[in-house]
């Protein structure tokens, strides 16, 4: 909801020039009337009038010169009140506009960068609850900031709290805490949510006009995370991981107890078990560097930071320009929440049968082509709009695949790390989109063009990503390097052998415990 809230609290309405002696508001209900207004405001190919220009009232002769407006009037139709209206963020100083989503994605590629690697430091839930608690205070305080940069600042840490501390760690915490088997349906049905804040955002704003009460609402969704200290358990892999075997076993036992599975569990045996585990395992700490420290780790990394560079300058490319299609908007950005939910259903149902390789790069080499047949088709038609929703349906799935496919691709001693990483990547992209944007002030073409072919780039280079469906999460740096080694879409259509998953001899699935309870 945050990530998407400036698409109705910072809303762009239709607008044109203040006319001296025919308006008396900057607040009008559209459509203009074109007959009043034609000798004061020259009109395009088109016949709309144009939004940024005015005749000089001054110029005589009948050699009509244009000037910039000085003041606005804006189409009160669907926004009675948003930032862009109290700001004039339009024409000449819409770039101020598209600099507050840039800035709020900056702030989740910083908190990418410092909490996903403080996650794997000090645990996913102390991260995770902490970050839900200030995101909610932030979030429900921006409301209230009368200032434009301090909104910016506000916004910034907004990002670094809720997309990069709240959500990253709590898909991690999500993955970790749930079997194979269990991992596309709980991992899918987490980014499904994502796609029902992208309706709230709708579903909030036309019923609510005021931007300031919009946001609060928006903010006050985060009393939803305050019982979480109570009712999550912190990720029982980490703790593993971090030598904490007791308390791992513990929530396992919890887990296989609520689960009524009436196993009973050994903890000295899983104890044990532990310590004998970490005599194989490196002492040093892991970190992010590691990521890169070996060429087949290195090489996954850069492949999975581009998907998610990718994946996200289409996806926020094409949520961000729903209020440039024609038509109501909020009904607009309802639908284009709404037809996230066939991808993800369908994704539950197939990728544990195709595979998390072929369908990633399926679905982004055909939402990178819609996204530049989108382009070429005229703008406002039923048939652009029909592809750019084709489109948002394809990349969607492809970005819900990637938070599994990360998940399953590295190591847990810098699992939440690397995820931090490929979010920030995502994030660089998402702070750059709306500049993208901007471009379509030289040609409209340019900036889905140039998000088609990124899609393309990167769809292509994860067919060389070996496939997770089906393997053990890897645990140590030694595991996740040999992971995969050989293994791409190409040799599997040769027909070659297979690649070795781990290092360990009986290959644990990246808890030993896990393993061992269900082959009792």
């Amino acid at each position: 909801m945050h990530m998407l809230s400036l698409v109705t609290v910072s809303a762009v309405p239709e607008h044109r020039c203040f006319i001296d002696g025919l308006d008396n508001s900057s607040l009008a209900l559209g459509p203009w009337n074109v007959s009043a207004l034609e000798h004061a405001i020259p009109t395009k190919a088109n016949g709309e009038l144009e939004s940024c220009l005015m005749y000089d009232p001054s110029s005589v002769g009948g050699n009509e010169t244009t000037i910039a407006c000085v003041d606005y009037v804006y189409d009160t139709t669907y926004y009675k009140t948003s930032r862009t209206i109290d700001w004039n963020f339009v024409c000449d100083r819409r770039w101020m506009g598209a600099i507050v989503q840039t800035v709020f994605m900056l702030g989740v590629f910083t908190g990418a960068v410092t909490l996903g690697g403080l996650a794997d430091k000090i645990g996913r839930k102390t991260v995770f609850c902490w970050s839900a608690l200030f995101q909610l205070i932030i979030g429900v305080g921006v409301a209230f900031i009368p200032e434009y940069f301090s909104f910016m600042v506000a916004r910034y840490l907004l990002g670094i709290v809720g997309s990069a501390g709240a959500y990253i760690c709590g898909f991690v915490l999500t993955m970790e805490l749930v079997g194979p088997t269990k991992r596309t349906v709980c991992g899918i049905t987490f980014q499904a949510v994502f796609a029902g804040g992208i309706m709230l955002v709708a579903g909030w704003g036309a019923l609510i006009h005021d931007r300031q009460l919009l946001q609060v609402i928006y903010g006050l969704h985060g009393c939803l995370f305050l019982g979480h200290w109570w009712l999550l358990d912190e990720s029982p892999r980490w703790l593993w991981m971090q030598g904490r075997a007791a308390e791992a076993v513990d929530i396992v036992a919890k887990g296989l107890r609520i689960n009524g599975s009436g196993i009973a569990v050994d903890k000295d045996y899983f104890v044990q078990k532990a310590k004998q585990q970490a005599a194989v395992e490196e002492k040093a700490s892991a970190g992010l560097s590691d990521l890169f420290r070996t060429p087949n780790l290195r090489m996954k990394t850069l492949n999975v930071c581009l998907c998610w560079f990718a994946n996200s300058i289409v996806y926020y490319g094409l949520s961000l320009s729903a209020g440039k299609l024609y038509g109501n908007p909020y009904l607009i950005l309802f639908i284009m929440g709404l037809v996230e939910f066939p991808s993800y259903i369908t994704i539950v149902f197939v990728l544990d049968r195709l595979g998390r390789r072929s369908i990633t790069s399926t679905l982004m080499l055909s939402g990178g082509l819609c996204c530049i047949i989108a382009a070429f088709i005229a703008q406002g038609s039923t048939t652009s709009t029909a592809v750019v929703m084709a489109g948002k349906l394809l990349i969607a799935g492809s970005f819900a695949v990637i938070y599994n496919y990360s998940a399953e691709l590295f190591p847990t001693v810098v699992r939440n790390s690397a995820m931090g990483l490929g979010s920030m990547c995502a994030r660089l992209s998402g702070a750059l989109t709306p500049l993208i944007t901007l471009l379509d002030s030289f040609d409209p073409k340019i900036p889905a063009v140039l998000f088609g072919v990124v899609a393309l780039a990167s769809g292509f280079w994860v067919m060389f990503l070996p496939e997770t469906m089906n393997q053990p999460m890897p645990e140590s740096i030694e595991d996740g390097e040999n992971f995969g080694k050989g293994d791409t879409w190409f040799s599997q259509c040769a027909g070659r052998k297979k690649r070795q998953n781990s290092i360990y001899p009986d290959d644990p699935e990246q808890m030993v415990p896990l393993k061992n309870i269900e082959s009792k």
